[in-house]
């Protein structure tokens, strides 16, 4: 049966320059869960992936998407899992290598998504995806046996298919929904940005959808391309196909391209995007933020990538993040991440 191309909505492929911002720390201790459990020297890959074990232990902490993208591959190499020890058959290291192969022959994304599921079937005991189709929507489904697994169990084995899929047509496909069957975890926002913001959990099932126009396109991708590509596969899949459809992510795009000093007020955000501030206040609401948390975020963001990559003072950062006085910025960083700027930074192994 032959399917409609999209047509309705342009999705725009991901520039590689995005600022990729940052991930909890609670995502930084589900990854390596599996691995402490096993006794491996869990500080040791963290410092190789430039992240302080110290800092693992700091509630509120963060660390870059860079850092935490580069976890995975550290954690992938040394388990030979790249599934991080989440089900009782590993995901040899190269399968998803392997995986990219089988799909990108394929005429469309229909029988790639197909080929990349029968893959994940023959590799995974505890784990299998199904492709259904309920109206305009496509829906993957996952199956796992007896209790509600981690979210980042879900969380890992949904970015492996929707991330690939994205590259094998060379956009983000935008998912309509998410569902999940475990609690929502403590590092809700971050799952919500990676998916879509009106991701729910406690459901009886877990599944993310998307337009099923999408299926017919054709994968792109050449052998070159694949190389360049799997050479920071599967991590970048984490930070790449992030969802930026919703209104915070579209909030945070804009914001970005000016200085923090220069950001709008409510009214004159909502008078540049053509809405009412009261419409734009409930849906920042429907989403779980408010627009003075947008801005928080994004600026301990921009702190935190210049605290780790540049040789700025903090008061230089302090200044570049909007505050005119320091010790007003000390104070701020400290109520988003639970430490000091200076803490921060020398917590932060400098990149090699």
């Amino acid at each position: 049966m032959s399917r409609p191309r999209p047509s309705t909505r342009r999705t725009a492929e991901i520039a590689d320059s995005r600022p990729k911002g940052t991930i909890s720390v609670d995502l930084v201790r589900e990854a390596v869960q599996v691995a402490i459990e096993r006794g491996f020297d869990v500080p040791s890959l963290l410092g190789h992936s430039n992240i302080d074990a110290d800092l693992v232990r700091v509630p509120r902490a963060r660390v870059t998407a860079t850092a935490y993208a580069r976890l995975w591959a550290v954690l992938a190499d040394a388990m030979d899992d790249e599934f991080f020890g989440m089900d009782s058959h590993p995901m040899r290291r190269g399968s998803f290598r392997l995986m990219c192969q089988v799909a990108m022959q394929a005429r469309t994304l229909e029988r790639a998504l197909n080929r990349i599921l029968a893959f994940l079937r023959s590799i995974l005991d505890d784990f299998r995806i199904e492709l259904l189709i309920d109206g305009n929507r496509a829906i993957l489904r996952v199956h796992d046996r007896g209790e509600a697994r981690r979210m980042f169990a879900y969380a890992t084995l949904l970015i492996l298919v929707h991330g690939l899929c994205c590259w094998l047509v060379r956009r983000r496909i935008p998912l309509l929904e998410a569902s999940f069957r475990c609690s929502a975890p403590q590092a809700v926002d971050d799952y919500r940005s990676r998916f879509c913001a009106s991701a729910t959990f406690d459901e009886p099932v877990t599944q993310v959808s998307f337009d099923v126009s999408f299926l017919v396109l054709k994968p792109t991708t050449t052998e070159l391309g694949l190389q360049s590509f799997l050479r920071g596969a599967p991590a970048n899949l984490l930070v790449k196909y992030r969802d930026d459809a919703g209104l915070a992510a579209r909030i945070r795009s804009r914001l970005r391209r000016e200085r923090p000093n220069e950001w709008p007020d409510l009214n004159g955000l909502a008078q540049d995007m053509g809405i009412a501030a009261t419409t734009l206040q409930r849906r920042l609401q429907g989403e779980g933020t408010a627009y003075q948390a947008v801005k928080d975020e994004l600026r301990r963001d921009i702190a935190i990538d210049l605290l780790s990559d540049s040789a700025r003072s903090v008061a230089e950062v302090a200044d570049q993040v909007g505050f005119q006085e320091t010790s007003a910025f000390h104070r701020a960083f400290k109520k988003w991440t639970g430490v000091s700027p200076g803490a921060y930074r020398r917590s932060t192994p400098r990149p090699p």
